[in-house]
């Protein structure tokens, strides 16, 4: 395991490491105790984990924090249950429930380690004594003479430096993230070394408090009588069908829109695709591939994780708006009210309102992000919604 890169040796420091039940936590844990340190395994009770039991590939299920005790008597280190889930459901599942009806794609993962894990128990971990808090993430943490700077972690499979992009710069230089420079299969290697009964356990699939993915079903438990059915319209004006809510669909989305495709010009069907979501009108927009290019983006929230200021002029840089995709040109342009602007070398497609946008140097480390704005563009046929176009970027 790579050092800690604390000031104090081992076998004086204390060390609040963060147990969700899975393989990787774990590991964590044990190669932090290995390595001398008085480590403290905490784990999170974030919902009624009754609820979700013993289902694979289901994140903090209720058998996650037996999971999480078994490692901790396991490897010999003193463990805790804190009940957060008050804070989760305020910090976490309201805004989810509020960014669906809003026709947004919410990423809970990134405002739950933004909050409940990165401000909450990271304070925890501090009056506990914790010279650090140590995850389960495969991220890099970088120090050097300019500060501590965030990597993409060496598996670039497993990186999880998009979920991480809100982390800021002081909660950087109390987090330690020790597999950021392992293979995944490393890990379990570990966990096979150490005998952790959880050696074998799958990975985290879905989001922890929507155990069977049905997104819809959720909001709609959180908020009744909030959802409103509407028009599915095409670009060009036509309404082609109704639904039952814009919280079932996603910008991008292709399958189970419930309309078929559409003749072209040639008298082929092409697929349809949702272009935009229009929550006022209650409306889902839909039209050919090519209207979901997107050129440029606005976003809100920037949080700026490179010691150097942002640049407003503009700066080259690689960027993802989705966690699965590779980085792709761009350039990057902050705005004095904390926002930002970023136009794309190449047009992109399946840019969503509510997802993030992480900013990169070729080199993995990560800039800053922040959350995509809806775009303002004008309703077809004079049939009212927003309007206003984002203004184009200075070239960098």
């Amino acid at each position: 395991m790579h050092g800690l890169d604390l000031d104090t040796p081992p076998h004086a420091t204390r060390v609040v490491v963060a147990m969700s039940g899975g393989v990787d936590s774990s590991v964590t844990a044990a190669l932090v105790a290995e390595a001398g340190y008085e480590v403290v395994g905490v784990t999170l009770q974030l919902y009624d984990h009754g609820a979700a039991v013993r289902r694979p590939g289901a994140c903090c299920a209720g058998q996650d924090i037996h999971d999480a005790r078994d490692v901790a008597e396991r490897i010999g280190i003193p463990h805790y249950v804190l009940n957060y889930e008050d804070r989760f459901r305020q910090s976490v599942i309201d805004g989810f429930a509020d960014s669906y009806l809003q026709g947004e794609t919410p990423i809970p993962c990134v405002s739950c380690n933004q909050t409940v894990k990165f401000r909450d128990l990271l304070a925890t971990a501090r009056d506990l004594g914790a010279a650090a808090l140590c995850t389960g993430h495969y991220v890099q943490r970088v120090a050097g003479p300019d500060g501590v700077r965030m990597r993409m972690a060496v598996d670039r499979s497993r990186d999880q430096s998009y979920f991480l992009f809100a982390t800021t710069r002081a909660q950087l230089g109390f987090l330690r993230f020790p597999l950021g420079a392992m293979e995944k299969q490393e890990t379990r290697e570990h966990a096979r070394r150490f005998g952790l009964a959880i050696a074998g356990k799958p990975d985290s699939q879905d989001i922890c408090f929507v155990p069977d993915g049905r997104y819809a079903d959720v909001v709609r438990r959180l908020r009744p009588g909030s959802v409103t059915p509407g028009e599915i319209v095409h670009v060009d004006g036509t309404v082609l069908g109704t639904h039952n809510g814009v919280i079932d669909y996603t910008v991008g989305q292709r399958r189970g829109l419930g309309i078929g495709g559409r003749k072209s010009g040639a008298g082929q069907s092409e697929p349809l695709y949702v272009v935009r979501i229009e929550p006022a009108a209650h409306r889902v927009v839909v039209g050919p591939r090519a209207a979901l290019a997107r050129h440029e983006v606005a976003l809100d929230a920037v949080n700026w994780l490179d010691p150097r200021a942002p640049d407003r002029a503009g700066m080259r840089c690689l960027v993802r708006f989705r966690s699965t995709q590779e980085p792709v040109p761009a350039e990057f342009r902050s705005e004095p009210d904390g926002g930002g602007h970023v136009r794309f070398r190449v047009p992109q497609y399946g840019v969503s309102p509510g997802q993030a946008l992480v900013c990169y140097r070729d080199d993995g480390t990560v800039l800053g992000g922040g959350w995509i704005r809806a775009r303002r563009d004008r309703t077809p046929a004079g049939r009212g919604g927003l309007s206003g176009c984002a203004a184009p970027l200075d070239a960098a």
